[in-house]
Formats: C-alpha cells, structure tokens, sequence
C-alpha cells in the first residue's frame, strides 16, 4: 500500500509527467501551476503540521500515476486556491485559461459538499457531483485523486472522523473510480478505508497474506517461469508480474463465506503481450499445458466492460496442483486497466488522428456510467426517487446484456427487453413490438440476466402502452413512457379544444382569423390565466375552460340566458331519454342509422309516419330530402348511454392492420361491435363500429388513431 510522501517536489511531478507528456509547454503549464499554488498557500499549513503545498503536489503526482493531462495535473496542483486562498476565477483565468479554471471551480464546488452516506445528504451530494462530471469528467478524477491523498493522512484526524470519511470514500468515491477502470485509485481507496473502518479485519488479512508470502512467491515464481519458457519457445514476447493482493477484495471474498486458502488470487499472475491476437495465442498454450478450472475464463478482451476494461481472465490448475489466476493482456489495456479513462487525454495528446478519433469514440461509448446519471438528474422525479435510481441503476446491482453485434449494454438487475429498447434510443423504445433473447421469443417483461444477447423488433407504426410503466425496472424508461403519454394526451386537447371552438365560432358566424387576433388573443390569455393560444385550446381540450366562456370573452352580444328545456317523458323502452324535444311533452325518439349521431353532435329531428321522431345528425345527407318536416331538437345534459357509431379508417399500405387497430381503438375504453375490411390493394379501408360515450370520446380516437403511422385518415361513416 502507498504511504503519504510529505517531501514530494514538483521535479518529480514533472519527472513523472515526463514519461507520457513530451510537449515543453504543456509542462510548462504545470510548473507554473505549480508556483502560482505555491505562493498563494504561502504560510498555510496541513492538520498533519507540513506546508499546505505538500497537499496538491501530491495530488499532482497521483495524477501522473494514471496519465493524466497537463490540463487534469494542473488543475490538481490548484485545486483548493479559489476557496482557501485569495484568488478570484478572472484572476486564474487570466493566467490558466478557461479550461484549467472551470476544473478548479467544478472541484472546488465538490469540496463544498457535506459528503455523507445519509439519505438526506446523499441528494446533494449525487447532483452536484453530476454538475461537476456533466460537464467534464476530469473534475471527479482530481477529486478521487485530492480524496486519495487525504485517505494516505487520516491518521491526522481524530478516531470519528476518520471513520467517516473512510466510510464515504468506500461507499461513494471508490465506486465511481470503479466506473471510471482506474484500479490503482479504487483498490488503494479500499484498503486504506477498510483499514480505518475495520482494522482488526484489516490487519488480520494483512498478516495472513506475509506469513504465507514466502511460500506463495515460491509457487508464482516456479510458476511463472513454466509459463515463461511455454510462451517464448512459441515466439511470443512478453511480460510476466505478479499480482498485487488488493486486502479489501479478499476481505469481501472471506466475508462471503469464503476460506482464506480457497480465495484463488492468492496465487495469481498477469501476462502482457504486444497484440489482441497473442492474448489468444498465449490463452491456448496456457490451457494446453494447465487445465483450465471450468467455469471460470472470462473474455473481457472481445466484450470489454462498459469502463473500458479488457483482460482475459482464467484459472487454471498450475504447479503443484495450486490454483493460479491468471489474467492476458496487451500493454495498451493494462494502461487502460490501471489508470482508466485519465489515460485517454495522454494518448490523444500523443497519437496520430485516426487513433486519436477511436480513442474518442471508445470513451463517448464507455461513458455510460457518466451518461445514466446524467440522464436521471434531467427527468421529472422527486429526490429520494433520484438517489435510489443512483443507488440501484448506476452505483450497485447493474448487469451487462449484449446487442446481436456484441455491444455491451449496461442496465439496473431486473431490467425488461423494454428498458434494453429505451436505452438503445427513444424510438426504439416507443416503436417496440416484440424481443428475442438468446434466440428465443420472450415477453416484453422477461427479466434480462447478465450475458444475455437482445434483439428488439420494432414497427414504424407502433407505439407505447400504458401497461409498459408497470413492466420496466429502470426510472428513466418509466419517465420516457410517461412522457410520451402526457405529450401525446397534449397534442390530442389541443386539437379537441381548437375544434370545439371552431365549430363555436362558424355556429356564431363569426371568422376565426379575425377572432383570434393579437389583441383578442392576449385578452384571452390574460383572462383564463395562460400563456398563449395553443394553452387556450389546451385549456378548452381538457375541460378547464368552457368554449362558450372562452369565446364570449370577445364575443359579449352572443352572451343570452338559454330557455329551460322540456325533457321528454319515457313512454316506451324504444324512447330515447337522452333527446329533448322542445315543445313536446311525450313522443317516441329514434336515432338514424344513417349517420348515427352520437352525444355532443348538433342534431335535428325528422317527424316519420307513424314511428315518432328520428334524430339525425345536422350534416347527414339525408336532410336535403327531409326539410319541411323537421323540428329542433337537443341532447339531454344528463346523458349518460354510449351510442353506436361507424369509423372508416383508411391506411396507407395494402398490410393487415386490423388487429392493431382493434388493440388501438380499445385502450380509448371503447366496446367495438365489429371490423372488416372493404378493400385492398395499395390501400385498406377499414369499417368499425363500436360504442362511445359522445362526441368527446369519439374525437379523442379519431385523433389518437390518425396518429397511427400507418393510417392516412378516419371519418365517420354515412350509410
């Protein structure tokens, strides 16, 4: 384990840089990060009684360990002078530039937190953590760096707050060091927590790991030269070491159940080659002279973590009969799987443009820890949703599906085909229509388990069900759902308010263009308390407003008290009780079959012989023939029957839609009496008739069904 040096000086950070940094002027930057630092903690000291400059010089020199760029180590180097010292973020600008200074800001707004492993606490800290990382990633990697070094001096704080700080740095910090593959941050984060929170456990392990060092080294030596001798009579080059024994990794394995001496990587090397191809090589000669322990090679190399960690790991029965982990590996990945995505900002410095541009790709595709966050701190939930999402979707229980291309995709424990489809992209989520797992049919709320191969099926004309909320783990996919839903019952009232006002409006003879002016417009607004047109149609759609309301606000002389109908009194069961008859007391009332009126439609009764009075709506073609023995008639306020009504609907290509369309139609509450089909070709039309409770309702399918990407238009029949 590292012990905190308080002697560090900034030639060897520089030395250190040195090995991966060749630019003078970027070190340049860093030297004079460096006395900028210097000066304005001049006369500040640490708890532990050294200059307080030691501090960032060692945070600086961690940095360097995992590659991290001029900017990152510069950044380090100043990172507490804007809150402890006498600096303004003009004045650092001014000599670092933009950048240098937004990641001291974002690090010195993380060191305002009240860290904590509370609930209450835990909210603050996750989203300004993400305000910090959202914008880059560096900021956390100078904060893991900053907390790395104070874990080295705990001993400087009292007992309490020692274990305070050891327990958020396992519980918080060395998870996203995890997330972010920098192993050497996240292995020295645990066991220097562990040994202040536990530290009987801790050097417990401690001792048992020197009293068998002698022996262990015996076994990985013999061993690793019988490996050695194997892989250069094959002509591959290579390098051997052993492994580091991470105390808290054997800690958790030992607490799990787990005997100290069945704990395999105890006994454990890592082999390092020059290309992905000999990784292979060097696999099958090992197996071929060791056998393998089934059930426990990994393929990390062809199917990387989402961290962006690569290694081929397997176990296998070495000398003396003694289990050996051993992990393969190329020189590039074992950078990549020590120091992470820090690495990458080296290499892009350093590395032509083809590489520097799949270097970028690997770490926008990697990054999904990063982007989960990010994505649920900008969805509409509360804050104790907020933190268990963190807890539970990105920080924890996570498994690792593939696509059938083999990219991994990284998901909360109980995840759906549902919400692999959302986070593959919100079209796919909203348009799926089946999945298959590991090439068989499952069900849309199948639960995925680790390893798993997904394909979804989808359909242009599909969209969402409501029942989906109910059936995904994730809470950024049940906040897409709703979303969709909420702009989708959105769009449907404002076309239902826009209508009913129009129909108003021509009953009034009155010109819509001329009546919704800007004038009469802000009037509106202004009255019913909204923003602008589009709210007052919403307001109408929704039934917040009346349209009578809305439309006499400008229109003051239409404004007459309506005289009290005369309800019909029911005579026989073939009456309608839901019409009105004006001036008559009793009389048998039918609905047409010929445009089948439903509630809410303007209306006009037609005197038969001998069979009452059939109401008809205003627009059925019939009445041309009908005039002069019609009388006015009106629905009855309280009505409350649903009313059999046909819908053609015409679709745009010659498939068979008729049972997505009797699933569409019914998830309105709606009874259909029947579908069929009366033509086909490049176009079906379709003729359904089902029971609505009223104009309202049957609007609001109209609309929803013309939404279907397949369907051209729908109108209401007249026979």
């Amino acid at each position: 384990m590292s012990k905190a040096r308080v002697d560090v000086s900034i030639e060897e950070v520089i030395d250190s840089a040195k090995n991966y940094i060749e630019d003078e002027a970027q070190l340049k930057v860093i030297q004079e990060a460096y006395e900028f630092a210097e000066m304005k903690h001049d006369g500040q000291t640490r708890k532990s009684g050294e200059p307080y400059i030691t501090h960032p010089l060692n945070v600086a020199m961690i940095l360097t360990t995992i590659y991290a760029d001029y900017e990152t180590i510069s950044a380090g180097l100043l990172h507490d002078v804007l809150e402890d010292c006498d600096c303004t973020p003009e004045e650092m600008e001014e000599k670092f530039g933009p950048t240098i200074t937004k990641l001291v800001q974002g690090v010195t707004k993380l060191s305002k937190i009240h860290f904590s492993t509370e609930n209450e606490y835990l909210i603050d800290y996750y989203k300004k953590i993400i305000v910090g990382m959202s914008e880059d990633v560096r900021v956390i990697i100078v904060k893991l760096a900053d907390r790395l070094h104070n874990l080295r001096t705990l001993w400087a704080i009292p007992e309490d707050r020692q274990k305070v700080k050891a327990k958020e740095a396992l519980e918080i910090l060395a998870p996203i060091a995890h997330h972010l593959g920098i192993h050497k941050i996240k292995s020295e984060m645990e066991d220097l927590s562990l040994r202040y929170l536990k530290p009987e456990v801790f050097y417990d392990i401690a001792e048992k790991l020197n009293k068998t060092k002698l022996e262990r080294d015996k076994y990985v030596y013999e061993m690793q030269q019988e490996v050695s001798d194997l892989l250069t009579e094959h002509h591959i080059p290579h390098e051997i070491k052993g492994r580091a024994k991470c105390i808290y990794s054997i800690y958790n394995k030992m607490d799990k159940g787990k005997k100290f001496s069945e704990i395999y990587d105890l006994l454990a090397l890592r082999i390092l080659v020059q290309t992905e191809q000999e990784c292979y090589l060097a696999l099958g000669l090992i197996h071929s002279k060791f056998r393998p322990l089934p059930k426990r090679f990994k393929d990390y190399v062809a199917s990387p973590k989402p961290n962006m960690y690569q290694s081929l790991h397997t176990t296998v029965f070495g000398v003396g009969g003694d289990l050996f982990e051993i992990q393969i590996r190329t020189y590039e990945m074992d950078e990549v799987a020590e120091n992470g995505i820090a690495a990458h900002w080296a290499y892009k410095e350093n590395k032509g443009s083809e590489s520097n541009a799949n270097l970028t790709s690997t770490t926008e595709q990697k990054l999904q820890f990063f982007k989960s966050i990010i994505d649920l701190s900008h969805q509409n939930i509360n804050s104790e949703e907020f933190v268990q999402s963190v807890k539970d979707e990105v920080l924890n229980n996570n498994i690792y599906v593939f696509t059938p291309k083999g990219d991994v995709i990284e998901l909360p424990r109980g995840a759906t085909p549902l919400d692999f489809a959302y986070k593959i992209h919100t079209k796919v989520g909203e348009t799926t229509v089946g999945a298959i797992v590991n090439n068989n049919i499952v069900p849309l709320n199948y639960e995925l388990q680790d390893n798993d191969i997904v394909k979804i099926n989808t359909n242009k004309n599909s969209t969402p069900s409501k029942e989906w909320i109910n059936m995904v783990k994730s809470t950024a996919t049940k906040n897409k759902i709703k979303q969709f839903f909420t702009k989708n019952d959105r769009e449907i009232y404002i076309e239902r308010g826009r209508y009913g006002i129009e129909k108003e409006l021509r009953k009034r003879k009155l010109v819509f263009n001329e009546f919704f002016s800007d004038e009469n417009v802000q009037k509106i607004c202004d009255s019913i308390k909204v923003e602008n047109l589009d709210e007052v149609f919403l307001a109408v759609g929704n039934g917040k407003a009346t349209i009578s309301g809305v439309v006499n606000i400008i229109d003051k002389n239409s404004i007459v008290e309506a005289p009290a109908p005369k309800v019909v009194k029911i005579t026989s069961k073939n009456i309608d009780a839901d019409i009105i008859v004006s001036g008559i007391d009793s009389i048998k009332v039918n609905l047409a079959n010929c445009c089948n009126p439903v509630y809410g439609d303007e209306i006009i009764g037609y005197i038969t012989k001998g069979n009452g009075i059939t109401v008809h709506r205003m627009n059925c073609h019939n009445l041309s023939m009908l005039e002069d023995r019609t009388l006015e008639v009106n629905w009855n306020s309280n009505a409350n029957k649903r009313y059999l009504t046909c819908l053609l609907i015409t679709t745009n290509d010659g498939v068979n839609h008729m049972m997505d369309l009797m699933q569409a139609i019914s998830l309105f509450s709606v009874n259909i009496d029947g579908i069929k089909t009366l033509s086909q070709g490049d176009k079906c039309i379709y003729e359904v008739d089902c029971y609505v409770t009223g104009l309202e309702q049957l609007e609001h399918i109209i609309l929803g069904v013309e939404k279907l990407g397949y369907v051209e238009k729908v109108e209401r029949a007249f026979r």
